[in-house]
């Protein structure tokens, strides 16, 4: 967890625009607050892209 107000640097690279924003492998992200199941599936679809690299 970061502060953006502390570092808006990282919110800047990351596009922070409202909180919280969930960023996962730098490439898929969530915004606000996300129910578990669609955490999950976004964490499933950051391992598989991983696979196919």
């Amino acid at each position: 967890m970061v502060e953006a107000t502390e570092f808006p640097h990282l919110a800047n690279r990351y596009q922070v625009m409202g909180v919280p924003r969930s960023v996962i492998n730098e490439d898929f992200h969530l915004e606000g607050a996300a129910p578990e199941p669609m955490v999950l599936e976004k964490i499933r679809e950051a391992l598989s892209a991983g696979v196919e690299d």
